[in-house]
């Protein structure tokens, strides 16, 4: 009982963050912001939708074919059709309940390949670490490609909090910043060696954990190469479609694929913070061009929610072809499907 209580409450938690951030995106639309926003959209060409569902389906089927490359240390291999719409099904039971579709994924696999759905949680810890790294690489690389653009964002928003009313650097707030970053890294130290015990205290430590374990676990693939050039491959993906989208409204289509890069970083944030995205994203993609001399409202606005829009549909039309699909391609299979319990995912 306990369990479901704090499944609900995990759930209207989400709920919430997708409806603040969905209010945070439009709270100043007045009657003439909405107009511009629904002429720009009007005037935007959805031909360009489709290359973009193109690539972000390539995308999806390395991302497929990566987990099943982790599970060939552990002695299985699902095939690659299964694997690939357990995947789409996955996305697309996220967008209602995050976390769920990692679930959905594992049990669909123990059911047609007789993957057991708990020896599967690794290779889940395992993606997931190595998605965190590359994420950590997309803004590195943001910052070394797009150093001007970064540099007047740090100007406009971080040295201000280094600095007095006159401009000049103040020594009290850089040594009240730094005192409570030592402080903070030392309540987290006492956390975890005092309070080890605390169920929070112990989920926190398990991810760390968790996420060390997934980078080294690769060590035992046999081949190491192919791993990295699907994740490779993955991000690129995400790159190009992420500036293709960037041609479906004339004033964002000069912005080019070092761009595409800022805008990335800041749109997989916005797709972490809030489920699907929805709200966040769109926000996080406006206030990105912005940093290119393009209008937030309604231009930047429009391609936020333009490109959330692409990739919101693709798991919706993906989604559910992969449900109908998925019970027709293993239909000849004479075995009868295994179900493996799913509760320690």
């Amino acid at each position: 009982m306990k369990k479901k209580i704090v499944s609900v409450l995990q759930y209207l938690f989400f709920v919430g963050l997708a409806v603040f951030f969905l209010w945070l995106s439009l709270r100043d639309l007045d009657n003439e912001r909405w107009t511009q926003l629904k002429s720009a959209m009007q005037r935007a060409h959805y031909w360009l939708l489709i290359p973009v569902f193109l690539l972000l389906l390539l995308s999806h089927w390395l991302r497929a074919m990566r987990w099943r490359q982790l599970m060939e240390p552990l002695g299985y291999q699902p095939s690659k059709l299964n694997t690939f719409l357990a995947v789409m099904i996955g996305y697309f039971v996220n967008l209602g309940v995050p976390r769920l579709g990692e679930v959905f994924k594992c049990t669909i696999l123990a059911r047609y390949d007789k993957v057991p759905a708990h020896k599967l949680v690794g290779t889940i810890v395992a993606e997931r670490a190595f998605d965190v790294i590359c994420l950590g690489i997309v803004f590195g690389l943001t910052f070394l490609f797009q150093f001007d653009t970064i540099s007047s964002l740090v100007d406009t928003y971080i040295y201000p909090l280094f600095r007095n009313k006159s401009g000049k650097a103040s020594y009290e707030r850089i040594a009240i910043i730094l005192g409570g970053l030592l402080l903070l890294l030392f309540l987290l130290r006492f956390l975890f060696n005092r309070l080890g015990h605390i169920n929070i205290v112990q989920k926190i430590k398990n991810i760390f954990i968790g996420i060390w374990h997934g980078l080294i676990s690769v060590r035992s693939l046999k081949n190491m190469p192919l791993f990295f050039f699907y994740t490779i491959g993955i991000w690129c993906l995400y790159l190009v479609s992420t500036w293709v989208g960037f041609f479906a409204i004339r004033e964002t289509s000069g912005l080019s694929l070092a761009d595409a890069l800022t805008v990335l970083a800041m749109g997989s944030v916005g797709m972490i913070v809030s489920p699907g995205g929805i709200g966040a994203y769109a926000l996080l993609v406006q206030e990105t061009v912005a940093l290119y001399n393009i209008p937030k409202e309604p231009y930047g606005q429009a391609l936020g929610w333009l490109l959330w829009l692409g990739q919101f549909l693709s798991f919706i039309l993906f989604g559910v072809i992969s449900f109908i699909l998925l019970p027709q391609v293993n239909k000849k299979k004479n075995e009868k499907p295994t179900d493996y319990s799913s509760e320690n995912i």
